[in-house]
């Protein structure tokens, strides 16, 4: 078993201070020792969760809860992206939100005003063996909201080992590298990098993964951006990321059909080798061993490359939360919902059915020996601290508009100083919606 050493929720909470202005009222502490959950009485309780979040494992956990606890769980899945997004504030408006539900951590659950939307779990005894790195992204003024609903993962390079094999090419630690590899799958006939633009967040991930080398160039930047003293246009290394896209766009590396390949196309690409590249977040890995197991092997992930090799490492993602809506009549058996999940037991029965993506954020965790090999590929880099949250987990704000604005640069329709400043308006917009102080 690969171990998940202390140092790796250290390393992941390094950079994380959350500005945390939203106030509201606080979710109602009631124990979980009295009688409901423990009862013959069945209790239903109802979920709302995105698409990706409804895995195997997650059933298996499920049907567990159920069988231990007379605990029932209604699923409700609604779409990914901008369009869950709305779903989501459109259900807490209104008064319909779910029991339970499953939501983005950092800077998203920010929008969601988690103070007067969900139940305080600070003081809940289940939270001390969540690591401090994740509470930190599921925190306001001091109080935690929300559990992992999975493991980490990191935003990369998913790669197709076979046809690197076949065309004689190394995992670059170089931008430049990568982009003379990409000339030779190009010369070789195939698609170099895979856009899936028709899934318009996927256009986003060659900017995003590049937080690791911005923070190794600028390591006050998420500090001084919160605070609006730093800006991508006026940059450098934050600009970087942008032109980064834009030279993958222009000089003609992703397939012709971009604007019109979805998600699940893209996957397909990559298993198949018919295209060798996808900028991807490791929650692609699941999907692509179930629709293509006897490829799944065959996918590796390397990091965005920076402009030294000396400065190599992974993007990391914090998962998503399980939150509980702090207007449910069933408080305590959501409470111990959410403790069995977390729990060995739960871990076990979630691992059981869906493969890890990354490191679990849950102290005394591990990674099982049969990690997909990209997540092995993950793991020198977790071990050595060469790792770095996503900008979105160590600031509270984060553009709207950026998935139409990373297709613009990609489709080679702006330049990416252009977007980049673009990007510095959307961003000033919500925060100042926040509140936040420089804006």
């Amino acid at each position: 078993m690969l171990k998940l050493k202390s140092k790796i929720s250290k390393s992941l909470a390094v950079g994380i201070a959350l500005s945390t202005i939203l106030a509201g009222c606080s979710g109602n502490s009631e124990s979980t020792s009295g009688s409901e959950s423990n009862s013959n009485k069945p209790v239903t309780l109802t979920m709302l969760l995105g698409e990706t979040q409804n895995t195997p494992g997650f059933q298996a956990v499920v049907k567990k809860i159920e069988e231990k606890y007379n605990i029932k769980t209604e699923v409700e899945v609604h779409p990914g992206g901008p369009e869950g997004e709305n779903i989501m504030k459109t259900r807490l408006a209104t008064g319909e939100m779910a029991d339970l539900t499953i939501f983005n951590s950092g800077s998203l659950l920010k929008t969601l005003n988690p103070e007067q939307h969900f139940v305080d779990l600070t003081n809940e005894p289940f939270m001390d063996k969540v690591s401090d790195s994740y509470k930190k992204v599921v925190s306001e003024n001091g109080k935690v909201f929300g559990i992992p609903a999975s493991s980490s993962q990191v935003g990369a390079w998913l790669y197709n080992k076979k046809v690197y094999a076949e065309l004689g090419l190394s995992v670059p630690k170089t931008w430049d590298e990568l982009m003379a590899n990409n000339e030779k799958i190009k010369a070789a006939g195939k698609t170099a990098v895979i856009g899936s633009y028709a899934t318009s967040w996927t256009s986003q991930l060659i900017l995003l993964a590049d937080y690791y080398n911005l923070q190794a160039e600028e390591p006050n930047f998420a500090k001084d951006y919160t605070k609006g003293k730093a800006k991508y246009a006026s940059t450098p290394a934050a600009l970087r990321g942008f032109e980064k896209l834009q030279e993958i766009g222009q000089k003609g590396y992703m397939n012709k059909d971009f604007n019109a390949t979805t998600y699940d196309q893209a996957m397909q690409m990559l298993a198949e080798g018919k295209g060798v590249h996808y900028p991807m977040l490791t929650q692609a890995l699941p999907i692509i061993a179930k629709n293509y197991p006897d490829k799944i092997n065959d996918i590796g992930v390397f990091p965005q490359p920076g402009d030294s090799a000396d400065k190599n490492g992974f993007t990391t993602w914090m998962p998503n939360a399980v939150l509980i809506n702090n207007k449910t009549e069933h408080l305590e058996a959501a409470k111990k919902w959410l403790e069995f999940y977390i729990s060995p037991e739960g871990l076990e029965t979630y691992a059981s059915q869906s493969k890890n993506i990354g490191p679990f954020v849950i102290e005394g965790a591990s990674v099982p020996d049969d990690a997909y090999e990209a997540v092995k590929d993950m793991m020198p880099y977790f071990e050595e601290d060469k790792v770095a949250p996503a900008l979105e987990f160590s600031t509270p704000i984060k553009g709207a508009n950026l998935p139409q604005i990373t297709q613009q640069v990609g489709g080679n329709i702006t330049s990416a100083k252009k977007a980049a400043e673009m990007y510095d308006k959307d961003v000033e917009k919500q925060a100042q919606q926040l509140g936040l102080e420089g804006w």
